[in-house]
């Protein structure tokens, strides 16, 4: 995923990792990204599968912008709004935004967010038995048959030619979708992680399954992740009322288990501290509402609050009960509702501050969005200490470079004979953070 391949004797383009016969150099042109590629007249490999490629992490501040508007576009911010509006959410110019998408991607903001949904619908189309109808919209097209001509276009194949003989009388009752990354991959790490800080009643983990509850807009529905067998990949399996959000949803696993990260260029960084685990993710936030929430509340009573303002919802999973509450839920709670919560003044408080914040769009909880704005709100308004700001920062705004001194889910602490050198660790203190917490 690093960059592709276009062969001019095949019109194909392809992964480094691809099986096929090397093609001669002569015929090989380089792009930094599969709409580069597809913009340059090539189509993907059928064999390598350019859409299963894994991401790049993003460090300085131009690679940061373009990647969190790579992650919005993904996530389908370009169906709903225009470039102008994307923009502005990032608090750039339309103008600065264009050239840092065409610098790092090489083709402009709608040619990205074009071959993001075909590459989307092919894996859709490959790999499960949703109505064709169902994948355009769930890969973010607005029409049936813009996305027949698109796809026809761009890959010199109708959908119906790609698609897998299977049961078309079957309406699907899960879909299931693979995520690859570059190992290795600490899993049991992550699930340690995440195990240390689940939200009961909308995530549990089972064997070495992490299972959730999810609501994205207006569906609602449950996921299951775990390894995929022999593959450097993971399984997701999904309820099908997910899939009008599958662009979102998808982005929000990536995130979650960092499998844009590159190990081996982290460990180069770290050296001897990266030695034990070489494949540690840091978790981002798969809701930074939700991660706020979990950081903010008391310790064990965060239950409370889904338990009464959570939404109820069925799952095959008996754990699994609830959906986390939004922001205008806690922030429309009732005082009585509160009385029987019986948190303590000060977390309330913050709580719903911070929800009023939300709401108003005084603040954004989600990558890409301003990290100074957001640092100062925390700083001045909810009085949060450094360490507990890093800790955010590095989940909700997956940011690799924050440093929280200490874990706010199990009080672990980085010593401060190791805080000395973390400049030795930029950029990517977060990194040196969770290995040290597990020291």
């Amino acid at each position: 995923g690093k960059f592709y391949v276009g062969v001019a004797s095949t019109g194909i383009y392809c992964r480094t990792v691809c099986t096929a016969k090397t093609p001669r150099r002569e015929n090989c042109t380089f792009y930094p990204s599969a709409a580069a590629a597809e913009q340059a007249g090539f189509r993907p490999c059928l064999r390598c599968r350019p859409e299963l490629a894994p991401g790049n992490s993003q460090i300085d501040a131009v690679s940061r912008l373009a990647g969190a508007a790579a992650g919005r576009i993904e996530e389908g911010a370009l169906t709903e709004q225009s470039v102008a509006d994307l923009a502005l959410d990032l608090g750039v110019s339309e103008r600065h935004l264009r050239r840092v998408i065409q610098s790092e991607f090489g083709v402009s903001p709608i040619e990205l967010a074009q071959t993001q949904r075909l590459l989307l619908a092919k894996r859709l189309l490959t790999d499960t038995n949703l109505p064709i109808i169902d994948v355009a919209f769930a890969s973010g097209f607005s029409s049936l048959r813009r996305f027949n001509a698109l796809f026809k276009e761009r890959y010199r194949l109708n959908p119906n030619q790609l698609r897998r003989q299977r049961d078309q009388d079957a309406v699907p009752e899960t879909l299931i979708c693979e995520l690859a990354y570059r190992p290795p991959l600490d899993w049991a790490g992550l699930l340690a992680f995440l195990t240390q800080r689940l939200l009961p009643g909308v995530e549990v983990v089972e064997g070495n399954c992490y299972l959730r509850t999810v609501q994205i807009k207006k569906q609602r529905g449950w996921i299951a992740v775990e390894p995929a067998k022999g593959k450097d990949a993971l399984r997701v399996e999904l309820c099908a009322t997910l899939a009008p959000v599958l662009l979102q949803l998808l982005t929000r696993v990536k995130r979650l288990f960092d499998l844009a990260a590159d190990p081996e260029q982290i460990g180069q960084r770290l050296g001897d501290l990266a030695a034990d685990r070489p494949g540690l993710r840091v978790p981002a936030a798969f809701d930074g509402w939700e991660t706020a929430l979990q950081t903010l509340c008391p310790v064990g009573q965060i239950w409370k609050l889904v338990q009464t303002l959570g939404q109820p919802i069925e799952t095959p999973f008996p754990q699994l009960t609830h959906v986390t509450p939004t922001a205008e839920q806690v922030g429309a709670a009732a005082p009585q509702v509160w009385d029987a919560i019986a948190w303590p003044d000060a977390p309330k408080q913050r709580i719903q501050q911070l929800a009023q914040a939300v709401q108003a769009h005084q603040i954004a909880l989600q990558p890409g969005a301003d990290g100074e704005q957001l640092a100062s709100f925390l700083r001045t308004e909810l009085k949060l200490d450094e360490s507990t700001m890093q800790y955010l920062a590095m989940r909700i705004l997956a940011w690799p470079d924050a440093l929280p001194t200490t874990d706010p889910a199990t009080g672990a602490s980085i010593p401060a004979a190791h805080r000395k050198q973390s400049d030795t660790w930029r950029p990517w203190r977060a990194y040196a953070a969770l290995h040290l917490w597990k020291q």
